[in-house]
Parts: structure tokens; sequence; C-alpha cells
């Protein structure tokens, strides 16, 4: 199974999050903010990124645009999990280089089709 780096200031989102992805076996790494996030996805190469939009610091486009312009990083698919789901969202998002857009709330059948569909 994948490991996946969830970047989320929201606890309750992180832990929703894990908890869909352990029951269908994949390893979780959480970084609570758009700096930290890059970072570890830096150090530890994840399989997928789950990504929020609304956080301090660097958001999620920019941390977003961040990986998919890094060479290290560039090959992680970025999923974007948030609850802006405007289309100028959407349309931003996948220019910033996200492979997937999901508004919250999300069903677990939701997520995994996604990380299906950019892994493979």
């Amino acid at each position: 199974m994948a490991r996946v780096l969830i970047i989320d200031d929201s606890p309750t989102e992180t832990y929703k999050l894990t908890t869909m992805l352990e029951k269908s076996g994949h390893a979780v790494l959480t970084a609570p903010n758009g700096e930290e996030g890059v970072a570890l996805a830096k150090k530890e190469m994840p399989d997928v990124v789950l990504m929020d939009i609304v956080m301090p610091g660097l958001n999620g486009f920019q941390a977003t645009r961040q990986l998919s312009k890094a060479p290290e990083t560039a090959n992680i698919p970025v999923i974007i999990v948030t609850t802006k789901d405007q289309q100028t969202d959407r349309v931003w998002g996948m220019r910033q280089g996200a492979k997937a857009y999901l508004a919250k709330p999300i069903t677990a059948d939701v997520l995994m089709d996604a990380i299906n569909d950019v892994m493979a």
C-alpha cells in the first residue's frame, strides 16, 4: 500500500483522513502546515500527498506549487482535499500542479479512488 502524507492544520480532519487511510492499509505521515509538509515530503518522499488549502503561513496552493516545481518531489502526486469548492479554486489548484481536487467532506471510497487514480 501507499505512504501518504497529509498536510492539514485541522487535527480533526487529519484524524478523519488518517483513519480512512489506515483502514485501507496505507501508511500515514502528517504535517500541520505547508512549510513542514514540504520539508517532510522532501525528506520522506511519500507516494501521495493530501493537501489542505487554508492553512496559516504557506497555504496549500503555495505548498503544492513548491512540491510540483521541485525536481526531487515533482513526481509525487498531490491531491488537494479542501472545503474550498469554487470552480476557480479547482482550476487554480490544478494549475499549481495538483493531480486531483476533492471537496470536504469526503468519503473513504472517493478518497481511495482518487489515490488509486493518481498512482496509476
